[in-house]
């Protein structure tokens, strides 16, 4: 039953391989379970509470992503958007998380009305297939630039050189090399699994050699989450000195979302012979419905995550791996302990070969057209170099128009790139720098 329900052999994958790379998915994204409140801790709300809101977001987006739209991608608070909104509009703008949250229901409510409307995906389908390749080239490099940072291979740099090598001298360092090297050797033999092998045991090596310690206990009570759960505040999101924070939250999760779900598209051959994602608009649902969700919940926008090609990328082709993965994260309000244990430098590996195979879709570009290259270039450096994917993305919207009307090619640009143009302007005038 579960097979023909998910087309399992229509796609050419088995359940096992599914609950391989939907548990890939989880191990690689975990870290969100910790990070998200982490973050969002440091705009006043409760570690705990904020963690259980993180869980329940994740599951009920992933969980409808599986069922509904049945497509291997995992939902879960965005990194970024919640550095946004602790850092910039509580910290430094002054308003309350609560009032917050109720700018991200407002947003989650318009993603859902224009999804139904099917403006969405007729917006997707207007974006040229260079822009669609530099979004999966850049989640590549964005993915990489991560991994390198969150295993210590990279670490920040001072003024004039900001990144700079870390020390190899470091146990965990080596442990994230030899994972990466363990990953990509089981890979070149082809052996199933072997993303989730390589954090596994990089993390077992771990805990034998005391670089990580055992987990002190397994299990633990779910946290208790009223003092997030339905907090927002709406009508102070509506007023009009919030217009600012609600646009920029407007733009940076809808081109996030319509950029990972191409991007991830792309490189797990979902698209089409027009280069579009058949039924876009029912994984735009979900994360516009987590969305929704998770502010009412207490915590900020969710979207398809670009780990998900870790899944992808071990296997995983059908709804079954999201629903794995949501099964997973469900757990977490128990496992907690467990999860949270699975140290950066294991995870952190694997971003950096699931990077180096996102990029791959940029052999495609045509490199002699500067009319097209140009654009995508700028997206894709600009996603990786300046750690925010919304921002390298709409730069690519902004760019391609120019481009085309200088090389005197402006009628092959669709009516929905000119509205993205228009919107991407917008975010760059608002976005408080």
């Amino acid at each position: 039953m579960i097979k023909k329900y998910f087309h399992l052999d229509e796609l050419g994958t088995t359940i096992k391989q599914e609950f391989i790379a939907g548990a890939t998915t989880f191990v690689t994204m975990a870290y969100i379970i910790i990070v998200n409140p982490k973050i969002l801790e440091a705009a006043g709300m409760p570690f705990g509470a904020s963690m259980a809101a993180t869980i329940i977001s994740a599951f009920f987006g992933t969980l409808a992503m599986g069922v509904y739209a049945k497509r291997p991608f995992a939902i879960a608070p965005y990194m970024g958007e919640n550095a946004f909104i602790a850092f910039t509009v509580v910290k430094v703008l002054g308003y309350s998380w609560q009032t917050a949250l109720g700018a991200i229901f407002i947003g989650g409510c318009l993603f859902t009305i224009l999804t139904l409307l099917n403006i969405r995906s007729w917006l997707a389908n207007s974006i040229p297939d260079s822009l669609k390749i530099a979004f999966a080239a850049g989640i590549g490099l964005f993915l990489t630039f991560i991994g390198l940072n969150e295993t210590g291979i990279v670490t920040i740099g001072v003024p004039g050189a900001p990144v700079h090598v870390g020390n190899f001298s470091q146990p965990s360092v080596l442990l994230a090399i030899f994972a990466f090297l363990l990953i990509g050797f089981l890979m070149i033999k082809k052996v199933n699994g072997a993303i989730l092998i390589g954090i596994l045991f990089t993390a077992f090596l771990g805990f034998v050699f005391g670089v990580t310690p055992f987990p002190k206990k397994w299990m633990s009570l779910p946290p208790d989450i009223s003092p997030v759960f339905l907090q927002l505040d709406i009508f102070g999101a509506m007023s009009w000195g919030f217009f600012s924070v609600i646009l920029v939250i407007f733009v940076m999760d809808f081109v996030d979302t319509m950029g990972t779900l191409l991007g991830l598209g792309y490189k797990a051959k979902m698209l089409d012979e027009n280069g579009n994602m058949p039924e876009i608009e029912k994984p735009m649902l979900c994360d516009a419905l987590a969305t929704v969700v998770g502010s009412l919940s207490g915590t900020t926008t969710s979207g398809a995550y670009i780990e998900s090609a870790a899944g992808i990328e071990a296997g995983g082709k059908s709804g079954l791996t999201a629903v794995v993965t949501a099964i997973l994260f469900l757990s977490t309000l128990f496992f907690a302990p467990l999860f949270a244990a699975i140290p950066a430098y294991a995870y952190g590996a694997s971003l950096i070969i699931v990077g180096l195979l996102m990029i791959t879709p940029v052999s495609h570009l045509k490199f002699d057209d500067l009319a097209e290259t140009i654009p995508a270039f700028i997206t894709i450096t600009l996603m990786s170099f300046t750690y925010n994917l919304g921002i390298g993305m709409t730069a690519g919207f902004v760019v391609y128009p120019l481009t085309m009307l200088v090389a005197g090619r402006i009628k092959t640009v669709k009516l929905g790139m000119w509205i993205m143009f228009a919107f991407s302007i917008l975010f760059y005038i608002f976005y408080p720098y």
